[in-house]
C-alpha cells in the first residue's frame, strides 16, 4: 500500500489519517476500494464460446467466473434473448459445462458437463421442456461436438487409448508387496504437451452416438490422430483433416481433408498438396468443400487462406487471393453463395462475408478472445440462417461479453464485469505513433496509470508479446490494469512477425529472431517517451514467451531499462528446440536446419550469447510445469545471471504450464504482484540520481 501512496492524492490521505488510530479493530470501510488489486481476479467474469440458433432469435454461450474457495475457473451456460437481450442460467451448478452446439431445428442443445463427477459427458437438453439427458457414459472428454443434419446423431472425437510400448517386464509382484511404480515406455517423437503433460498412449478419432442416448459406434481408426467432425449435408459422409501418413509424427504441417464414408467406413483423401489442408465445411447444397491451407515453403509462419473444391476434392481454387490476412474460422452462408471468416487484423479479429467472387464485407472489426492476463487478439464466431454473426468482444477495460451484428453496428448483449469494474479506477489506453528505423509502422499502445495527469512523467514497462506469431490489441488486460495501478505506463507494441498485418510483416523476422524486433521495440519506446508521458529515467521490461525471450535479449544489448522481468523464456535454442513439445517443428521451420547442422545460428540467436554484456537486474519467471518454453531453460538464465553476479530471482508458479501460468486467479495475481515488486526495487524515486549502472547507452560493442 506504501508504494502506491504518493499516487493515490485524498484517498491516500483518508488512509494515511486511519493508520495510526487507537482502536485494536479496524475502522469500517467507507467506500469501496478504487484501486484495482489481485483480489479483484476472482470478482470478473468472461464471456466466451458465443452460439446463435439457427433462426437467430437465441445464444447460448459459456460463462467463466472465478470461484474464490477453489481458486479455479468454472464455465456455465446461459442463454440470451436476441431481441431483447434478457440472459438467464440454462447449466450451472456442480462441475464445469461447456461447449453448447444447437440442433439443426434449433429445439436442442448439446454441451458437456462434468456435472456428474469424472470425465466430461456428452449431454442434450430439450429447450422447451428443459429436460436434460446423458447420451454417453465415457471415459475421456468429447470434443467437437457436430450434429448430423437430421438432428438424430451426434459426432464426436475422443481418444482412445492403448497400452503402448512395452520392453520386457518386472519379476512377479508378491501378493501385498508395496513395490516402486512400473518403467515408462516412451517411443513417440512428442511424447508430452503444454496443455495436457506426458502423453498417454492412444489415438483420436471420431465417434457417433444416437441423440437420444446409447452405445457410442467408433468411426475411425489406425494409428492416426484424427481432426473433428463436419457432417455433409446428405448426413451420409463426415469430413475431417488429419495427417494420415505413415511418417505422421515428423510430418508437421502437412494435413489433407478426407472424407468418411458412414456406411461403410471408407476413408478417402480429398486433398495432396505440400501443406496444411485443415477445417473442411461442405456447402448447404453438397456439392463444394471450403477449407483452409497454404503452400508449405517451410517459413516459421504462413497465413492460411480459403479454397473451395468440388465434393470429391477436384477444381480447387484459392478464393479472395488479394485477402493477405491468415484465417481461422469459415462458415458457409445459407444461400451457399459466400463463406463467414474470421481472421487477425490491426490487433482484433475480423469476420467478413467472403463472396465465392472473391468479394470482402467485413461484419465486424470487434472480435475478442477471453482471456484475461495479456490482450492477444483472437476469438470466433457463429453465424445463423439470417446472416447474424453472434460473437464475444471485450475492450481495455473490460473483459469479453456477447454481441451481434449483421454488418451494421455492433449491439453488446451482456454486460458481465460493469458491477464489478464500475466502481474502480482503471488505467486508460492512447495510440501510440511509431515508425521503425527502416521506416515501416510499429502498431503500438500505451495504457497510463489511473491517476495520470497530463504532463506528468511516470514509470514505464514495455510488455512483449509471445508467439512471437501472434497479436497485441486494445482488449483488457489483468496484468496491465495491475501494473497501472501501482503506477506504472505500460507500452505494448506489435512488432514486426506480429500476426494481423499481412504475410510480409509477419515474414519481417524470418529465420532472424529474436534480434529482428530489437529496433521495432526501441522505437515504441523512443516514441513513448517522445509522447511526453514517461520518464525516460524509468524504464523497465518484461514479457511471457516470445516476450520473454526478447526480454532476456534486450538486457543483453541495452543498460537503458532499470529492471527486467524475463517470463517463461527461450535462452538457448538448442536445448529449446531437442526439450520442447514441438520437437519436428522449430528447428526446421524457426531456425533452417537441426542444432547439429548449424550450431553456431542456434548460439547467435540465443539469449545466453549475450549474458557477458547484461548489468540489468533481471527477474526469472516460469511455470513449473511448462513442456513447451521448458523450465530448463528459465533455470539456464538464471544460472547465468547468478554467474555474472548480475541480481535476480527465480520465480516458479507451482503446477503451472506454459499457457496456464495465469489459470488460476491467485497465482496470476501473485505472478504480477512479484514483478511488480521487483521492480519497485529499482525504481527511481523522484529527485534522485539516475543508477549509472542502468543508462541510455549499450553495451560496449553492441
Amino acid at each position: 500500500m506504501r508504494r502506491l501512496a504518493h499516487s493515490l492524492a485524498p484517498w491516500a490521505l483518508l488512509l494515511s489519517a486511519t493508520a495510526f488510530a487507537a482502536p485494536a479493530l479496524a475502522a469500517p470501510a467507507e467506500g469501496p476500494n478504487p484501486i484495482f488489486t489481485g483480489g479483484d481476479l476472482f470478482n470478473l467474469s468472461a464471456a466466451t464460446d458465443a452460439q446463435i440458433s439457427p433462426d437467430g432469435r437465441t445464444i447460448a454461450y459459456v460463462r467463466k467466473t472465478a470461484d474464490i474457495m477453489t481458486d479455479k475457473a468454472r464455465s456455465s451456460i446461459w442463454v440470451i434473448n436476441v431481441a431483447t437481450g434478457e440472459q438467464r442460467p440454462l447449466v450451472t451448478g456442480t462441475g464445469d459445462h461447456f461447449s453448447p452446439r444447437w440442433s439443426p431445428d434449433g429445439r436442442r442443445l448439446a454441451y458437456a458437463s462434468t456435472g456428474e463427477g469424472g470425465a466430461p459427458q456428452l449431454f442434450v437438453r430439450w429447450m422447451d421442456t428443459g429436460q436434460s439427458v446423458r447420451v454417453t457414459g465415457l471415459p475421456d472428454s468429447p470434443q467437437g461436438i457436430a450434429w448430423s443434419p437430421d438432428g438424430t446423431r451426434i459426432a464426436y472425437l475422443m481418444t482412445v487409448p492403448d497400452d503402448g510400448p512395452r520392453l520386457g517386464s518386472a519379476p512377479e509382484k508378491p501378493e501385498g508387496a508395496q513395490w516402486a511404480k512400473p518403467l515408462e515406455i516412451i517411443d513417440k517423437v512428442t511424447y508430452r504437451t503444454d496443455d495436457g503433460g506426458y502423453v498417454k498412449a492412444g489415438f483420436d478419432h471420431i465417434f457417433m452416438v444416437d441423440a437420444n442416448g446409447g452405445a457410442p459406434r467408433q468411426l475411425t481408426f489406425g494409428a492416426f490422430h484424427d481432426g473433428a467432425p463436419e457432417w455433409t449435408p446428405d448426413g451420409r459422409a463426415i469430413l475431417f483433416s488429419a495427417v494420415r501418413k505413415p511418417d505422421w509424427e515428423m510430418t508437421v504441417v502437412d494435413s489433407e481433408v478426407y472424407r468418411l464414408d458412414i456406411d461403410s467406413g471408407t476413408v478417402t483423401a480429398l486433398t495432396s498438396r505440400n501443406g496444411p489442408d485443415a477445417s473442411p465445411v461442405a456447402s448447404p447444397d453438397g456439392r463444394s468443400i471450403a477449407y483452409l491451407g497454404f503452400d508449405d515453403h517451410k517459413k516459421g509462419y504462413e497465413q492460411a487462406d480459403l479454397y473451395v473444391m468440388s465434393t470429391n476434392g477436384g477444381g480447387s481454387r484459392l478464393v479472395a487471393p488479394g485477402l493477405d490476412r491468415g484465417i481461422n474460422q469459415i462458415r458457409w452462408s445459407a444461400d451457399g453463395r459466400a463463406i463467414y471468416a474470421a481472421y487477425e487484423e490491426s490487433g482484433s479479429v475480423t469476420v467478413s462475408r467472403i463472396g465465392l467472387d472473391g468479394s470482402v464485407r467485413p461484419i465486424t472489426r470487434d472480435v475478442a478472445d477471453a482471456g484475461y492476463d495479456r490482450p492477444y487478439a483472437g476469438g470466433g464466431f457463429s453465424v445463423a440462417r439470417n446472416g447474424t454473426v453472434a460473437f464475444t468482444t471485450n475492450s481495455y477495460d473490460r473483459p469479453t461479453d456477447v454481441a451481434v451484428s449483421s454488418g451494421g453496428a455492433m449491439r453488446k448483449l451482456t454486460r458481465l464485469n460493469d458491477l464489478s469494474l464500475g466502481s474502480k479506477n482503471l488505467g486508460t489506453l492512447r495510440t501510440l505513433d511509431v515508425a521503425a528505423p527502416d521506416g515501416g509502422r510499429v502498431p503500438s499502445w500505451l495504457l497510463l496509470p489511473p491517476t495520470y495527469q497530463e504532463g506528468q512523467r511516470v514509470p514505464m514497462i514495455l510488455e512483449i508479446h509471445g508467439g512471437p506469431y501472434a497479436a497485441y490489441g486494445p482488449h483488457f488486460s489483468t496484468d496491465y490494469q495491475l501494473y497501472s495501478a501501482a503506477g506504472y505506463a505500460v507500452l505494448y507494441t506489435n512488432p514486426r512477425g506480429s500476426t494481423g498485418y499481412g504475410q510480409a510483416f509477419a515474414d519481417g523476422i524470418e529465420k532472424t529472431y529474436p534480434d529482428s524486433d530489437y529496433a521495432d521495440l526501441m522505437a515504441a519506446v523512443d516514441a513513448a517517451i517522445a509522447s511526453g508521458a514517461v520518464d525516460p529515467n524509468n524504464l523497465f521490461v518484461t514479457g511471457g514467451s516470445g516476450g520473454g525471450i526478447l526480454t532476456a535479449w534486450i538486457v543483453g544489448k541495452t543498460n537503458r531499462f532499470k529492471a527486467a522481468a524475463a517470463q517463461k523464456p527461450v535462452t538457448n535454442w538448442t536445448s529449446m528446440a531437442l526439450t520442447s513439445d514441438g520437437t519436428p517443428f522449430f528447428g526446421p521451420y524457426w531456425m533452417g536446419a537441426q542444432p547439429w547442422e548449424n550450431y553456431q545460428s542456434y548460439w547467435a540467436r540465443s539469449p545466453l550469447s549475450l549474458m557477458a554484456n547484461v548489468k540489468t537486474p533481471t527477474l526469472v519467471v516460469v511455470g513449473a510445469s511448462d513442456y513447451r518454453t521448458p523450465v530448463s531453460e528459465a533455470e539456464q538464465l538464471y544460472s547465468a545471471l547468478k554467474l555474472q553476479r548480475v541480481p535476480t530471482a527465480l520465480v516458479k508458479v507451482p503446477d503451472a504450464s506454459h499457457g496456464g501460468i495465469a489459470a488460476r486467479p491467485s497465482q496470476s495475481a501473485a505472478k504480477a504482484s512479484a514483478i511488480i515488486a521487483w521492480f519497485d526495487r529499482y525504481r527511481q524515486k523522484p529527485g534522485t540520481a539516475a543508477n549509472s549502472t542502468n543508462g541510455s547507452s549499450p553495451p560496449a560493442g553492441q
